[in-house]
């Protein structure tokens, strides 16, 4: 069996893992989510359950991985023994990333898609109308429009990934993350300039507690657990390419610094641009497709603007794309032998394939129209509905339950502090794991699926 590819360097790793946890919900899900919760009183909480849930979770996934050298199945089988009901959760998060990828990869298609029409001069973005009338008229009335850019992206991340460990995933992430920061650096600069700045500021970090409420508490858990790339296998895969010596928990708080600075900076450019020119908030894509074009184009040089954010966007959706591409090939590497250029090929182009039902989802009479009438859901929401709200949150509970309850405690604690300057923290992160994260993850999953609300 070939030896283990392992990452050149600490930074590496770092780089790449902050780059599978920062994503388009970072651009666009937690400016809005956070306004709407109490602003610097949801920070202050997110912050908090991503040091005391988010955090803890992370460093089981990169001990799992470190510990056994393998890609999720192959750790979980290592550990537990073959035929052992945990390596189900293993597969779990292969199974989840690569449905992720599916439609994730149709919505970076559409950044893609923007990206061309900054650089061609395809967005008359003279009002919010014209705007959204461009967006349904691509991603609802011209199908293969989306098919097209959805398989152009693929082909990047296959790219990408078949390059190997460290020629491939470590070499990308050393490119892209820091064109990723100077973007988003460059367009926070701009909108420190603007007139809506000041507002933007008391309306993100303002401590505003009639806006709080206990649901805000389940949004920020929600956000913390998300935001972070956990339960699918991505930073245990990307943890299984760790030498010995290398620090577990500096490096998941390292990322998870990363990931939640980028989030908060990307809050910071979206609302003085938005509160400048009057426009509503919004979240998801009707935010980044529909608003931010119309008040990126008010703006001097606002065409040039336009082509820096929905780049940053395309930069923002590879990195997590690559991470989750690299489970499924890591996982057919360990499980059925494949060389990587095989195993690569074979689940990328499956990817590709599942993922042409999310694309046709705003247009076909089927995967569309019919399955929302008849199940209240087209495919694309479907299976975002499902890894989002059953399948991840599964995925981490069973981390956090095994690596807390059932893992070997030699084995554990040895692996923890190996190369560790924070082995005080053994203890707590125990504590933590075995009697809060499966309590916090509970709820994360109850109020996704809607049996807890407040």
């Amino acid at each position: 069996m070939a030896q283990r590819a392992h990452w050149k360097s600490k930074a590496g790793f770092i780089l790449a893992s902050a780059g599978s946890a920062v994503g388009l919900g970072n651009i666009w899900g937690f400016p809005k989510v956070t306004a709407d919760n109490g602003g610097g009183v949801f920070v202050l909480v997110y912050l908090l359950c991503v040091a005391v849930v988010g955090l803890p979770v992370m460093t089981a996934e990169i001990l799992l991985g470190r510990s056994t050298q393998k890609a999720p199945v192959g750790a979980m089988r290592t550990l537990a023994g073959k035929g052992s009901p945990w390596i189900f959760f293993g597969w779990l998060g292969v199974a989840a990333g690569f449905l992720i990828l599916s439609y994730y990869s149709v919505v970076a298609g559409w950044s893609l898609h923007y990206t061309w029409l900054a650089v061609t001069g395809g967005i008359d973005a003279a009002n919010p109308q014209v705007t959204e009338s461009l967006y349904n008229e691509l991603f609802m009335r011209s199908p293969w429009i989306n098919v097209a850019w959805h398989m152009v992206f693929m082909g990047m991340v296959i790219g990408v990934v078949i390059g190997g460990v460290s020629k491939g995933v470590e070499r990308w992430s050393t490119i892209l993350m820091p064109v990723l920061f100077v973007m988003l650096g460059g367009l926070l600069v701009r909108a420190f300039t603007l007139d809506g700045f000041g507002a933007a500021v008391d309306f993100v970090f303002g401590f505003h507690f009639d806006q709080f409420t206990p649901g805000s508490a389940l949004e920020a858990l929600g956000q913390a657990f998300f935001s972070l790339s956990l339960g699918m296998g991505a930073i245990l895969t990307y943890g299984s390419y760790l030498k010995r010596d290398d620090d577990i928990m500096s490096s998941a708080i390292i990322i998870s610094a990363l990931d939640t600075t980028i989030a908060i900076v990307a809050a910071m450019v979206l609302f003085p641009i938005i509160f400048t020119n009057n426009l509503e908030s919004a979240s998801g894509p009707g935010l980044v497709f529909i608003t931010i074009p119309v008040a990126l184009y008010k703006l001097p040089a606002g065409g040039f603007l336009a082509m820096l954010f929905f780049g940053l966007l395309v930069v923002a959706a590879l990195t997590s794309a690559i991470s989750m591409l690299e489970v499924a090939t890591s996982s057919f590497i360990d499980e059925m032998g494949w060389s990587r250029r095989r195993a690569t090929l074979l689940a990328g182009l499956g990817i590709a394939a599942i993922g042409i039902p999310s694309a046709l989802s705003g247009s076909s009479p089927f995967f569309g129209t019919y399955m929302a009438d008849n199940f209240g859901r087209n495919w694309f929401d479907t299976i975002s509905y499902l890894t989002n709200n059953f399948m991840l949150p599964l995925g981490g509970l069973g981390i956090a339950v095994y690596t807390g309850w059932r893992m070997n405690e030699a084995i554990r604690h040895d692996h923890f502090l190996a190369g560790s300057r924070l082995g005080t923290f053994y203890k707590g992160w125990i504590v933590l794991l075995k009697f809060l994260v499966p309590v916090a993850i509970t709820f994360v999953f109850l109020h996704a699926i809607g049996l807890v609300s407040a």
